[in-house]
């Protein structure tokens, strides 16, 4: 019996044994571990945790920015597919009130716009007629005044003038014409009183007599709004050609880049010019653009001299007259009215020893000459050559060294100085043709781009002191 049972009783002791063990083995565990969640006394240093498997810093941040890039994504998509919505929904409802507009108002404005046309037509028609008659009498007229080659040539640039105005006017009436075919159709489509007349949906259309008087009331009211647009046109286009008549002011002309600016009269003010080749000539001809915003009786714009004579070339403004002088101011050629201050204008002197001709060009055009200007005479080299000054009356004798100072510390004489803008400065060693010295002078041209092989504008040096500067 005994034996029997002590099978069972040690079986019983081992399974005892092994729960006692891994109890004990559980408490062990509880107590080693340390979480942070458990209240510890804060006397005692709290133990450094250590780091689970699932509780990385950097994989959490990684989770929230995955979330947001999936939030941001999805609501990107929901935008897309409401502004989607949105874009076909409103095309949809514009299609139809377009449909519906052209059903009800086409027919009536394509009436008015029609009739319109017809009208302008006829005024285009009646303005070519005139213009061909006034070129017909301008080319009777100058057929009979040609007696002479010189009136021939002025009679076809005023006849060449007068066409071209006529062409601009022309343009103009085209343009306004199209401007106010445009204003009658915006006005038009625009009404919803367009559409009275006819409304081919319903295929109602309005009796005989009211029509026509509602039609005439509407023709009425429309030549009275194209009046006032005509008026306004008008007043639009004479402010317009102001504003483009002094912005033109403020370019270059003949295709110049630069200039340079003389602020104001003053004795330190001036710019000298280092030729490229010379001055020991016996002709030549020198050309600039100039724009004076100050003259006195005597302003010079060129000059050229040496201690000798001061005043071998001088190129000079007096109130509106310009002045050329060739080897001293006894040999002076003179021309009245053409020059205007704040306005552009081309200047040009040539001068030849052969015969002594000299002669004063502005615009162009020729506007004085005289013979017998020092003929004979050569110019001399070694002098000084400047814009807005002359070398007469600089550089007085210093104390100290007892001979002129090469840095001008005495000045000139600001009665004499430019006060305005210059570009397009060239000499050459020649007499220039007419036709040369014309296309130098075109507004539009491109005569900055011809230079000269004494002076070059923007090839040739020239040292600006003072106040005077180049400008862009």
């Amino acid at each position: 019996m005994f034996w029997w049972r002590l099978p069972q009783a040690v079986c019983v002791l081992s399974v005892c044994v092994c729960l006692l063990l891994a109890y004990e083995d559980d408490i062990e565990v509880n107590y080693a571990d340390t979480y942070y969640n458990e209240i510890t006394d804060q006397e005692t240093p709290e133990p450094t945790p250590s780091p689970g498997p699932c509780s990385s810093p950097d994989l959490t941040k990684w989770d929230k920015i995955f979330s947001m890039l999936e939030n941001s994504q999805m609501r990107e998509n929901m935008l897309l597919q409401y502004a989607d919505d949105i874009v076909k929904v409103e095309m949809g409802s514009l299609r139809g009130e377009m449909l519906r507009f052209l059903a009800q108002y086409g027919g009536s404005c394509g009436v008015a716009v029609e009739t319109a046309g017809r009208r302008m037509v006829l005024q285009l028609e009646g303005r070519l007629r005139e213009t061909l008659e006034r070129l017909k009498l301008g080319d009777q007229a100058s057929a009979t005044a040609a007696a002479a080659a010189a009136a021939a040539a002025g009679n076809s640039v005023g006849n060449s003038n007068n066409l071209e105005a006529m062409l601009q006017q022309l343009l103009s009436a085209a343009r306004m014409q199209a401007s106010r075919l445009t204003k009658l159709e915006t006005s038009c489509f625009s009404s919803p009183r367009a559409g009275m007349g006819m409304n081919t949906k319903t295929g109602f259309q309005l009796t005989e007599g009211g029509g026509a008087g509602h039609r005439e009331q509407e023709v009425t009211s429309r030549d009275a709004a194209l009046d006032r647009m005509l008026a306004v046109l008008q007043q639009t286009r004479v402010e317009l050609e102001e504003v483009l008549r002094s912005s033109r002011q403020k370019y270059l002309p003949a295709g110049c880049e630069m200039a340079l600016l003389f602020p104001m009269r003053s004795r330190r003010i001036y710019t000298s010019i280092i030729p490229d080749a010379p001055l020991s000539i016996s002709s030549f001809t020198v050309c600039m653009w100039v724009k004076a915003t100050t003259v006195s009786n005597k302003t010079v714009l060129f000059s050229y001299g040496n201690r000798r004579n001061p005043y071998e070339i001088q190129l000079l403004l007096s109130q509106t007259s310009t002045l050329f002088t060739i080897g001293g101011e006894a040999h002076l050629v003179e021309a009245r009215g053409v020059v205007k201050l704040g306005e552009w204008v081309h200047l040009c002197g040539a001068w030849s020893s052969d015969q002594g001709l000299s002669t004063l060009w502005a615009g162009g055009k020729k506007v004085a000459s005289t013979p017998g200007v020092a003929e004979g005479h050569t110019l001399p080299d070694g002098g000084s050559l400047q814009l807005g000054q002359e070398r007469n009356g600089c550089c007085p004798v210093s104390p100290s060294s007892g001979s002129g100072m090469a840095g001008f510390e005495g000045g000139f004489d600001p009665k004499l100085a430019f006060a305005g803008k210059m570009t397009g400065v060239n000499m050459w060693d020649r007499v220039l043709s007419e036709e040369e010295i014309s296309q130098l002078a075109l507004q539009k041209g491109q005569g900055c781009e011809q230079r000269g092989n004494v002076v070059a504008w923007g090839v040739t040096e020239m040292v600006p002191h003072g106040g005077a500067q180049f400008i862009y």
